[in-house]
């Protein structure tokens, strides 16, 4: 890249800062390092869930020396994303969002955040992986994974990624991918901002259950479908969940969830996500040896 190029793309890259660096904020929502965040609708900040370790006595700043006290609204842990309300007016301008169909693997990117004292910061980097809809750990939907090669310092969590044409692509966090920076894509981002904004917290239907994956015993298998040779043994039930009220004990081994073997917790949580609350699920179970078929009824974890 010849000198002038370079010129240029620096050039771009710091007024997309300048752009974008008005509408992001430093969280102090837990003890020590600050995350942080940015206005993406009026008085509504977007930041990390992982980074709000109180419900209240939660403060933004803006700037050096200029703090705004805001409000939990909302927080979603599957997808590390949490809402705040501004409870005084900061008039904060809104970003301008990338399409998602505009990022491409190796483009030049911003991670912008703010310090703990206010003052805008920023690392330079490029996206270093890009694939399709991914499901977190926690059992959240994300829409693109976005993978970052660029160094998310303490305190990056919850800031936007830009481009240099000085658009936010999404919100940077290292809380869903086993400690790896990830951007969560602007669609994700809107989806899971609008369910908070009306209902406080993202409605998702959970069985109720802890559980550990078991192989099953060679002598049980002549007892199950040809292949089901591993299950998951459930070592919590909850009490008056959706596993407890229909039946699961604690002991038995599931097998099955709408006729789809359990190789992991993570099966479980793949299965459910293509769910509804009040859906009716077959599970497919041993109990003492023999096996049992069970419907089990989700429900909400937020409300039932």
């Amino acid at each position: 890249m010849s000198s002038p190029s370079l010129q240029n793309l620096s050039n771009d890259l710091a007024a997309a800062a300048e752009a974008i660096g008005p509408s992001v904020v430093a969280v102090h929502g837990q003890h020590r390092i600050p995350s942080s965040g940015i206005q993406w609708r009026k008085d509504v900040i977007v930041t990390v869930n992982h980074g709000i370790r109180r419900n209240e006595d939660i403060s933004i700043l803006l700037g050096p020396e200029k703090s705004v006290p805001a409000s939990l609204a909302g927080r979603d842990p599957s997808t590390d994303l949490a809402i705040l309300k501004l409870t005084v007016g900061a008039k904060l301008p809104l970003p301008e969002v990338a399409d998602a169909l505009s990022v491409k693997l190796a483009n030049f990117v911003l991670a912008l955040g703010r310090s703990w004292r206010g003052n805008l910061v920023a690392s330079f980097g490029m996206v270093g992986g890009l694939s399709g809809e991914w499901q977190t750990w926690h059992g959240g939907k994300i829409d693109q994974h976005i993978r970052l090669d660029l160094e998310l310092y303490p305190g990056f969590s919850g800031g936007p990624l830009v481009n240099a044409d000085g658009k936010v692509i999404g919100i940077n966090t290292r809380g869903i991918a086993r400690g790896r920076a990830v951007t969560i894509p602007a669609t994700t981002v809107n989806r899971v901002v609008d369910e908070l904004l009306e209902k406080g917290h993202i409605t998702r239907p959970y069985l109720g259950v802890a559980m550990q994956p078991v192989a099953v015993p060679a002598s049980l298998h002549s007892k199950l479908k040809p292949g089901l040779s591993n299950g998951l043994i459930i070592v919590h039930v909850e009490p008056s969940g959706p596993a407890d009220r229909a039946g699961i004990l604690l002991g038995d081994i599931l097998v099955e969830l709408q006729g789809r073997p359990l190789e992991s917790v993570e099966s479980v949580q793949k299965i459910l996500s293509s769910a509804r609350v009040g859906d009716k699920i077959s599970a497919t179970l041993l109990r003492g040896g023999s096996p049992a078929e069970l419907a089990v009824t989700l429900q909400d974890r937020q409300t039932r």
